[in-house]
Parts: C-alpha cells; sequence; structure tokens
C-alpha cells in the first residue's frame, strides 16, 4: 500500500485538473453510472462534533475509494482544521487496498473546484467581485479556485473574527485584489460571485443584501442554515445529488430541506444537478437578472476522482511510502 502524506498531496494535487475531472464524475453521478450510498456518520455531541464514512465507486475513473472525515468546528478555536480525513483508495478490479492518503487537503480542494465549477456553470461571463464568507481553510481554497475560472478584479472578505479577517484579507493580497469588510452585508452589496464557507447556524447570506445576477456558492456544513430560506425561494438551485441535498443531516443541507418543509418551496424547485449542467441535460442560467445558488454537501465521487488524480501523479513522481499491511 502507498502512503501518501499531506505533502505528497499538495505537490501533486492540480486545481485545474481537479475541476475538469470533476466535471466528468458530477455528469457520470447524474447519469447514474456511479455507486455513492448515502453518507452516515457517528455524533461526537460533547463536541459538536462527527465522524463520517463517505465511499464511492467511479467506473470512468477506475476509482474506488473511502473518505473517513471528522468534522468539529470547535478546532477552530484551538489552531487546527475543522475538517480531518484520510482516503483510502482500493484496486476496482480485487478489491486490494492500494493507497492511505491525507484527505484534509483533498476535501478543501474539491469542495473549491466543485464551487469553481459551478461558477464556470452559472455565473456571468463578465462577474468580476467575488465575496468570501469565512476565514477557515475552505475560505483560502475558494479564493485560489474561483480565478480559475473567471477574472476576479475584486475579493471582499468578511467573517465573524475581525483580526482574522484582517489577516486573511493580507494574505490573499499578496497575489489577488483582497480586502477586509466590517460585515456579511458590505461584502455581498454587489458582488458578482459569493462564497459562503462558514460554520454559521444562522444565515451569512440574506436575500436583502443580493443583487440581481449574483452567483452564490454555499458549502457550509452546519446543523443551522447559511443561505436564507428568501435566497432559496427566490434563486435558481443547483446540487451536486437532489438525493443527497434532500436526506437527513448530516448528510443533506438543511438550507434547502428547511425551506421544504415549510413549505415554501417544493422539490421540484431544485432547478439541476451540476452534473445535468455539465452534460447539457438542463440549462444553466437563462438571465443575466438571476440569482444562482450552488448548495454543496460534498459527495464521495469527488472525492474518489481527486484521490484518483492524486494516485496516478504520484506514481509518476515516485512520491509517497510503500508499506505492507
Amino acid at each position: 500500500m502507498l502512503i501518501l502524506s499531506r505533502a505528497d498531496v499538495e505537490a501533486v494535487l492540480d486545481l485545474r485538473a481537479l475541476i475538469e475531472a470533476l466535471a466528468r464524475a458530477m455528469a457520470d453521478l447524474s447519469a447514474g453510472v456511479t455507486s455513492v450510498p448515502p453518507r452516515i456518520a457517528a455524533m461526537v455531541p460533547e463536541h459538536e462534533g462527527l465522524l463520517a464514512a463517505m465511499p464511492a465507486y467511479l467506473p470512468s475513473a477506475k476509482a474506488l475509494a473511502t473518505k473517513l472525515v471528522a468534522v468539529f468546528p470547535r478546532n477552530a478555536a484551538v489552531g487546527l482544521e475543522t475538517h480531518q480525513a484520510v482516503i483510502a483508495v482500493f484496486d476496482t478490479a480485487t478489491g486490494v487496498p492500494l493507497a492511505l492518503m491525507d484527505g484534509a487537503h483533498i476535501t478543501a480542494m474539491r469542495t473549491a473546484a466543485g464551487s469553481a465549477l459551478a461558477t464556470r456553470l452559472l455565473a456571468r461571463p463578465a462577474a468580476r467581485v467575488l465575496a468570501i464568507l469565512g476565514t477557515g481553510v475552505q475560505a483560502r481554497a475558494h479564493a485560489r479556485a474561483i480565478p480559475a475560472v473567471r477574472r476576479v478584479s475584486e475579493v471582499r472578505v468578511a467573517g465573524r473574527d475581525s483580526a482574522k479577517v484582517r489577516r486573511l484579507a493580507e494574505e490573499l493580497a499578496g497575489t489577488l485584489p483582497a480586502r477586509a469588510v466590517a460585515t456579511y452585508a458590505e461584502a455581498l452589496a454587489g458582488a458578482d460571485i459569493v462564497c459562503a464557507t462558514t460554520h454559521s447556524r444562522e444565515p451569512v447570506v440574506r436575500r436583502e443584501w443580493l443583487s440581481p445576477g449574483v452567483h452564490v456558492n454555499s458549502v457550509g456544513f452546519t446543523e443551522g442554515v447559511e443561505v436564507d430560506a428568501a435566497t432559496v425561494v427566490d434563486a435558481v438551485v443547483v446540487v451536486e445529488s437532489r438525493a443527497a441535498v434532500l436526506a437527513p443531516y448530516p448528510a443533506g443541507s438543511n438550507d434547502i430541506a428547511r425551506p421544504i418543509r415549510d413549505g415554501l418551496i417544493t422539490p421540484e424547485h431544485i432547478h439541476a444537478e451540476v452534473g445535468e449542467l455539465v452534460s447539457g441535460a438542463r440549462p444553466g442560467r437563462t438571465s443575466p437578472e438571476q440569482i444562482t445558488l450552488y448548495k454543496s454537501v460534498g459527495i464521495a465521487v469527488q472525492d474518489a476522482a481527486a484521490a484518483a488524480l492524486v494516485l496516478a501523479a504520484a506514481r509518476e513522481r515516485g512520491l509517497g511510502t510503500e508499506v505492507e499491511l
């Protein structure tokens, strides 16, 4: 078995190649040619944490993998990443374990790459102003990924902790036109693209703060909601998987499920899966004034696709450590 450290994964995981790999994976998911059971999790209530299992089979990439991911939001207060993960890859013909790799970097990058893919498919071509909500790993990953698909001319950073907001804005300013703002409302005013990357239990994206034509990516994983119901009601909603997003927490998303439970919308309000946009089975944006919303809950085929890329590149470059189990 090949053991790949975080440094190994970071060395070989290419963002643009990942975006293209996710496009193929999402099209396969929507076409029904993958095997992706619902995510399950063991809850750790005393620490507001969970340990989730996410297996997937992606035939087109010859990828059979499972991710174990621990989500502990309180980690941020002690300087640890909120997501800790490992991914195991197996031979698709025999089931023999092939590799065990760090999954934290893959989780960050495949989530951001998924948002970049959705942004490529849904944001207006002339979109330039990017709002980043949150200051953690996903905020950084999204700030790197979105400029791969749109020519960003301004990045606004907002979050709960003003010191962290300033630090992130200063960090990004080395390569991007980034600045700190005081409130979520200020970040969203006139923004063309929004990336909500928080653990907030209360909405950080509110309809009254959004301008016509904005595209919103929401990747926050929480028992609460990151996007208010009014935004969901008014938006063209796109998801990774209808079944996944409507499943009970911790598989699904309260952002979409709650307005359905409250009778504000029906499941038919979900316009499309990303894979349907990739294949052309469903249209994307049809008007420059539409608000579009991509709600991500994380789907295991994305991890499998990313792990397959990492394993192939690591083998080509001779990275990692071989061990006997």
